[in-house]
């Protein structure tokens, strides 16, 4: 009994390693990566986890799902699953994730592949991986993640023609967590076939798990080139100057990869974090400058004023200094440089929620995007003495980039102070562009460990000329986006408000827009 059972194993052994030699013969290839020359007139079939992406666990970006979508309770449930998760096979985890982060999503409001999950995706890419698939003339993503996460990332920024992925069941609008069952042949049989007609070359690019997840797919492919796990860990993360298009915009609230460990950390953080942000917003708000900032500094608040000068020379300022500028990166920039002024500032904004208003500790005046009467009422509050705050960008940015400057600013007075702000947070951040609690903005910046700020001011500007010679109000303010993207090391851009909720929200940020 015992021989016939070892003859029985040796023969299934057999017969299995003649069928790899067989596929590897006429599919796989012992190279790391497709020569440069094939891939220029061919089309790449790549695995979007396995070939582009550093890390292949699908874990945090289902976890980014489930916690900027669901809110932290679900995401605290897809949590406290993990330890099942890692102990079910690949197709089993896959599932319980998608349940547990899609079950009860309204489809219409599921904006997180599109506004969330493509910063992180980028922020992984192999730049020996990309350099692969770049070459390529045409691209096919595949992923083994649901097709609503992963389809706006491979198509915006990896540039793939076509995203075979899996698609969620949708019931009255609502997802059911339910992934459907794979269909990759169906939906590449028509693309691959128009291939074959074109005598066009398609080649497969995966890695060690491509095969067994998408064979179906694959098994199209003439040529097949694998990336082995150990060749994966020396990859470098694509450098941003090298991305495919820049990541300008992105929403959500968290600001690092939620891995597991990083997941759990947050969690066990929140209930100091709770109590650490109203005792800085309580010092801030009751207490007067000269006692909130040494106090606030105490709470872990880093904040540092930088007086600076694009000649060299001495920046003076003073009280008779009414308009500052500044870029905007939270809704608490005016705040800080009311602090820094050490005198009390007026910061005209145009979105603000009634509850931001009412707890501010400087006063706020809402703009109404009517050009001659927002130009009157900032007029008015300077001729009566006041320090007025413009943002001129009209709405926030995360990343190294500046927006397009309002002109507006130049017609209020004739002299302004340009300010260069940035801030740096390591878990949360104080924006939100597609949340609904938008009024929680600046308790989520205060909800961080060490947040900080650093306020430069730079010279005074007259605001009707540029070095000697007359200016339009436009010129200056390009002028002065210039400046103070070059003291930040910020790169400029014609992006405007209206293009930041358009490509996160698919709206224009307001009911209303003035032409």
């Amino acid at each position: 009994m015992t021989s016939k059972t070892f003859k029985s194993f040796y023969l299934f052994y057999r017969f299995l390693a003649r069928r790899l030699r067989a596929f590897y013969a006429n599919h796989g290839k012992a190279q790391r990566y497709p020569p440069t020359e094939k891939l220029r007139d061919r089309t790449v079939v790549f695995d979007v986890e396995e070939a582009v992406l550093r890390d292949r666990s699908t874990f945090p970006y289902f976890m980014l799902v489930a916690v900027e979508s669901g809110g932290l309770l679900r995401g605290m449930l897809l949590l406290i699953l993990y330890p099942a998760i890692c102990c079910l096979g690949k197709e089993a985890a896959l599932r319980m994730m998608a349940m547990v982060a899609f079950c009860g999503l309204r489809e219409k409001a599921m904006k997180a592949g599109r506004a969330v999950l493509p910063k992180f995706l980028m922020e992984d890419v192999g730049e020996e991986g990309w350099e692969v698939v770049s070459k390529a003339r045409r691209r096919v993503a595949v992923s083994c993640m649901p097709t609503v996460m992963v389809e706006p990332f491979a198509k915006e920024y990896l540039g793939a023609e076509k995203v075979v992925a899996r698609e969620m069941r949708v019931v009255a609008g609502y997802y059911t967590g339910w992934m459907k069952s794979a269909e990759e042949e169906l939906q590449v049989a028509a693309l691959f076939g128009k291939e074959k007609r074109r005598k066009e070359a398609v080649v497969g690019f995966g890695g060690s798990g491509s095969f067994r997840i998408h064979h179906n797919v694959f098994a199209h492919c003439e040529e097949v080139y694998f990336v082995s796990t150990a060749e994966k860990r020396r990859w470098r993360a694509l450098p941003r100057c090298k991305y495919p298009k820049p990541v300008v915009f992105h929403d959500g609230r968290l600001a690092f990869k939620p891995i597991a460990s990083s997941a759990a950390a947050m969690f066990f953080w929140l209930p100091f974090a709770l109590l650490l942000a109203v005792a800085r917003a309580v010092v801030f708000i009751l207490l007067p400058y000269a006692l909130s900032i040494p106090l606030v500094a105490v709470l872990g608040m880093h904040n540092r004023v930088i007086i600076s000068s694009s000649s060299g020379g001495p920046v003076s300022l003073g009280f008779h200094d009414r308009l500052f500028i500044c870029n905007h990166r939270t809704l608490l920039d005016p705040l800080c440089i009311s602090a820094a002024l050490g005198r009390p500032v007026t910061a005209a904004t145009y979105s603000i929620s009634r509850v931001t208003e009412w707890i501010s500790p400087i006063r706020t005046v809402r703009l109404t995007r009517n050009r001659d009467e927002d130009l009157r009422l900032m007029r008015d509050l300077v001729d009566r003495g006041k320090t007025l705050v413009v943002c001129p960008e009209g709405t926030t940015c995360r990343e190294p980039y500046l927006l397009r400057f309002s002109p507006l600013f130049a017609e209020v007075n004739a002299d302004v102070v340009p300010v260069a702000i940035e801030t740096a947070v390591s878990m949360f951040y104080g924006t939100s562009t597609t949340g609904r609690l938008k009024s929680l903005d600046p308790l989520y910046f205060l909800l961080n460990p060490i947040p900080s700020y650093d306020i430069q001011f730079m010279n005074r500007v007259a605001t009707g000329t540029i070095a000697g010679r007359e200016c339009s109000s436009r010129d200056m303010a390009n002028y002065l986006q210039t400046e103070i993207g070059r003291l930040l090391g910020f790169e400029c851009t014609a992006f405007t408000r209206k293009d930041k909720y358009l490509m996160l929200a698919g709206n224009e940020g307001f009911s209303q827009v003035k032409k």
